[in-house]
């Protein structure tokens, strides 16, 4: 779907594993397809943070913890979607951020706009996602910055260079995430079903 969406390069952040990334790596390894960023999506005890640019699992869970570990591994730390889901964020936990998601494609409106204020605020570069679930959430949202022939070349656009932020057809976030919702619970049913 990112190959048929023109995206020259993805970012691919599974929930607290990073397995799926490095199968999305692998199997994008040809030069005909976008460059995969490896990364990874950890609930911690304030919020989700992303670690993008991480081949290895995060095993801390509390912010500190999961921040630390990124930037051990060399990853770049991401603060997504702050106004949905993160409680008690301190200035100092702020501060430890290397990027800020100002528009997140399952946020509101209202969500993204306060996130662009305390980028802009705390003076932080900014950063786009789709916050894909599903196959057709790929690529609604996209950050545009200068050409990157390797995962070297982005990590330093996305700290450095000007960008582009921009969002087509964004789907209701009510939507969206009803629809993840059911999906959660169907597997929770066949969970249950293969265990008896």
């Amino acid at each position: 779907m990112a190959k048929k969406r023109g995206l020259s390069a993805i970012a691919v952040t599974d929930h607290n594993t990073i397995t799926g990334a490095l199968e999305t790596e692998r199997e994008a390894s040809s030069s005909q397809n976008p460059l995969v960023v490896p990364g990874v999506e950890m609930g911690t005890n304030i919020g989700d943070i992303i670690g993008l640019f991480v081949r290895e699992e995060i095993v801390s869970q509390d912010f500190t913890g999961v921040v630390d570990d990124i930037k051990e591994r060399g990853g770049l730390v991401i603060l997504p979607h702050p106004f949905r889901h993160h409680k008690g964020i301190t200035k100092q936990m702020l501060d430890s951020i290397d990027v800020i998601e100002v528009l997140n494609g399952r946020s509101s409106n209202i969500q993204n706009s306060r996130s662009r204020e305390i980028a802009v605020f705390l003076r932080k570069p900014m950063i786009g996602g789709s916050d894909a679930h599903f196959a057709f959430e790929i690529g609604r949202v996209r950050t545009i910055m200068s050409d990157a022939s390797d995962l070297d070349d982005l990590r330093k656009s996305i700290v450095s260079s000007e960008r582009e932020i921009v969002a087509e057809e964004m789907c209701l976030p009510f939507l969206t995430h009803g629809l993840t919702f059911g999906l959660e619970v169907i597997k929770k049913i066949a969970e249950l079903g293969n265990r008896e």
